[in-house]
């Protein structure tokens, strides 16, 4: 039989329902933990509690303290789970992604509904996490998320709703595999897996989301602030308007990384319109294109990149292919 360590984080997956109040909130006791009996049909369970935070509390250094503790205990089981908070859980599961160098399985899951709720998804969503991390099938595949009988990687899943079960996503190329009542399977696998392992976080950068009207103004504060970076979920395939392109010039001129996806959420951004702050001028001046992510894990991964460098053209590559 596998053994498979689940690391607590917090979040609505261990919290409980107050029935007078309709409160939802943290408990002195996970509350799976009491029905830990029905995991340990399927394999060896060790649990830790981490943290116990809400997830909008979770920052890039406790992701970083968690990828450390992975690290730590790896060798010991044969796949992780973690629980963890729905609102930041993709950011956790790509900053994973991005620095965990293992072949072995590492799942994230959370639930939109606590353990005491009418309709609680908690418990499935940790044993079928717990069904999918002792399949050989989900090695090498990177970080998963396994939420709602669906399975998907870290770097494409997103939150799309505020409350329904189903709202972790794949909008771009839909979920890895899925869950059935008697199978795992998995429709497709990850060709690469590049990872970036690192000791610290110190950067500073920013998330700013474009909108019709926009001026200069937060650009400039945001400058004044002295960051590191800087991440702008531009319009359509990577526009701008205009009065935003003196500023982001000063910023590239500083040698302040500015990267740029799409407040779309599927397609990417390219270079194709030639006027003022169109995507085509944006990227002559030195404005970085990513592929594929959206602007939160963007971020997330420029805090990683900027801990390796801060040389433009080396980011520039990273972000492009």
């Amino acid at each position: 039989m596998k053994r498979v360590l689940i690391i607590h984080t917090g979040g609505t997956i261990s919290m409980l329902e107050n029935k007078e109040t309709g409160e939802v909130n943290s408990t002195e006791m996970h509350p799976l933990t009491a029905v830990s009996d029905q995991l340990k049909l399927y394999a060896e369970i060790d649990e830790h509690i981490l943290f116990d935070l809400p997830s909008p509390q979770i920052t890039p250094k406790h992701m970083l303290e968690l990828a450390k503790k992975i690290n730590e205990v790896i060798e010991t089981y044969d796949g992780i789970i973690v629980t963890h908070g729905t609102d930041t859980l993709e950011e956790t599961a790509y900053f994973l992604d991005l620095v965990l160098h293992t072949n072995k399985p590492v799942i994230l899951t959370g639930a939109m509904r606590s353990s005491n709720e009418i309709g609680s998804d908690a418990l499935y969503n940790l044993i079928s996490s717990l069904r999918v991390t002792i399949q050989d099938e989900a090695k090498s595949n990177g970080v998963l998320v396994v939420m709602n009988d669906e399975i998907h990687t870290a770097e494409n899943v997103t939150k799309t709703s505020t409350s329904n079960v189903a709202t972790f996503q794949s909008p771009q190329f839909g979920p890895i595999g899925m869950v059935t009542k008697d199978s795992i399977i998995f429709h497709r696998t990850v060709l690469s897996h590049p990872t970036h392992p690192i000791k610290d976080i110190s950067k500073k950068v920013f998330l700013l989301k474009a909108y019709a009207g926009m001026d200069d103004h937060l650009l400039h504060a945001i400058k004044a602030a002295n960051p590191d970076g800087l991440v702008i979920e531009g319009l359509g395939q990577g526009n701008l308007p205009k009065t935003t392109v003196e500023p982001l010039q000063k910023m590239i001129a500083e040698n302040i990384p500015v990267i740029l996806v799409s407040r779309c959420y599927q397609g990417v951004v390219q270079p194709t319109y030639g006027y003022d702050g169109g995507g085509k001028q944006l990227k002559e001046m030195g404005v970085i294109f990513a592929r594929g992510v959206s602007g939160p894990k963007a971020r997330i991964k420029l805090l990683i990149a900027l801990e390796k460098t801060q040389n433009l053209k080396v980011l520039k590559d990273l972000f492009e292919i």
